[in-house]
């Protein structure tokens, strides 16, 4: 089923699916409040939710595996379930709706922590709106999930059957980096470029606006077209990108649609001066390990939602060094602190929701920053009345060989001035 079809289907209550009525839970354990994530725990984004996992068990280590709501005490437990299949390689619809049902019926389920992919988002946010479970997300940046006017009539509306917003996360979204991608492209010097995209909802959605705001930036569009992510390479593709001389040429999507068979075919055909960038789903190390270092080494950048663990500050540092000290080093993905933040977004929703009950826990998260803001991981911040994170922080990575061999390394905090041109911000 494409994707892009999901939200009338979702608008109209798509019975096939197993959320149109669903079942009240039974009673469960009354000393348990239980939490689960649904993350692809199969396939090449395994080592990006490694460390999510790894920052969202840390909060509940520092906290004792425990949490006081409504004048008694819980036992904390936490299952890691994965959203995607060793067939395909990635989740999939399937995997997702079995994963948001069994949250669904278990009466013990108070908080739902994913998903990493906006895609697998947009199949489960109906069912765990209907059973009022609360839904904290370390990864999806796809605006449509949240705010009007982003995506189709039905968005974000077919997502909250019941009218409620029970869907939170914790980073930036693509509006504000496409926008940033294409500023640095322009502060870079490209004045070329070629979009491409991997045609899911997260990299289509970030590509469009990369490319919107590149026009608005007077950087020449050359094309932009979709490519067929099960394709086992793009040497006519690319070949035929070459004869636009693009500058540079920006992929939307991740390392799992392609982007690193791109890179290596965009040399392959003899674009080796030519640059590329991608957001934040390629920020992994497994696009160096798909792609090869020496294909992508001063040549590959990519956006992201936050800054990486070396540079966070204050609670970010104290972060890094708590990662560190429970898993034997420090977080190798940018990810992981997302991850912990939506630990702690979890715990503090249920401290403050006065009860084991699933749609207080989700107006409580819905409060968090109202009257002061939250002071987390990624600094200080609140919800919206979307459920976005008021944080704005942005930064710049490019590939480059280290000691350890080519890493992402960091370049700059990105900002954008009034007019939405890049500006070198204060070190």
């Amino acid at each position: 089923m494409p994707i892009r079809v999901l939200p009338l289907l979702l608008a109209a209550g798509f019975v096939g699916l197993g959320f149109a009525v669903p079942e009240p839970p039974s009673v469960g354990n009354p000393d348990v409040i239980k939490i689960v994530s649904s993350l692809p725990r199969s396939g090449s984004a395994r080592g990006q939710t490694d460390t999510i996992v790894r920052g969202i068990k840390l909060a509940f280590i520092q906290a004792g595996y425990a949490v006081r709501c409504g004048g008694r005490d819980y036992r904390i437990e936490y299952e890691d379930l994965d959203d995607a299949t060793a067939a395909a390689g990635q989740w999939t619809a399937e995997q997702e709706i079995a994963n948001a049902n069994l949250a669904r019926l278990d009466p013990d389920v108070m908080v739902y922590i994913g998903t990493y992919n906006s895609g697998a988002s947009k199949v489960s946010m109906p069912i765990l709106n209907k059973a009022r479970v609360l839904m904290l997300s370390p990864a999806n940046t796809s605006p449509e999930l949240t705010k009007p006017g982003t995506g189709n009539r039905s968005e974000p509306g077919c997502y909250r059957p019941t009218g409620e917003v029970n869907f939170f996360r914790v980073i930036p979204t693509d509006d504000l980096q496409g926008k940033i991608g294409a500023a640095w492209a322009h502060a870079l010097g490209a004045r070329r470029v070629y979009v491409l995209d991997d045609n899911e909802v997260y990299g289509k959605g970030i590509a469009d606006r990369f490319a919107a705001h590149c026009r608005v930036l007077g950087i020449d569009v050359l094309g932009q077209e979709s490519i067929d992510a099960k394709a086992q390479e793009f040497s006519a593709l690319m070949t035929k990108v070459r004869r636009t001389a693009p500058d540079l040429i920006y992929f939307g999507g991740t390392t799992q649609s392609k982007a690193g068979q791109v890179a290596k075919d965009m040399v392959k055909v003899g674009l080796g001066a030519c640059k590329m960038m991608g957001p934040d789903g390629t920020y992994e190390q497994a696009m160096i390990d798909s792609a090869g270092g020496d294909v992508l080494e001063g040549r590959f950048y990519c956006t992201f939602g936050g800054l990486p663990p070396e540079e966070l500050t204050g609670k970010g540092r104290e972060f890094v060094e708590a990662y560190a000290r429970a898993f034997g080093g420090p977080p190798s993905e940018a990810y992981a602190v997302y991850g912990y933040e939506c630990g702690l977004a979890a715990l503090a929703s249920i401290r403050a929701a006065g009860a084991k009950d699933r749609a207080a826990i989700a107006r409580a998260c819905a409060a968090i920053g109202r009257d002061r803001p939250f002071e987390g991981a990624t600094g200080a911040w609140a919800f919206d009345a979307n459920g976005d994170t008021t944080s704005s922080v942005m930064s710049g990575q490019v590939v480059r060989r280290t000691a350890d061999g080519y890493k992402f390394v960091y370049a700059r905090t990105l900002q954008l001035d009034k007019a939405g041109r890049y500006v070198v911000p204060a070190q």
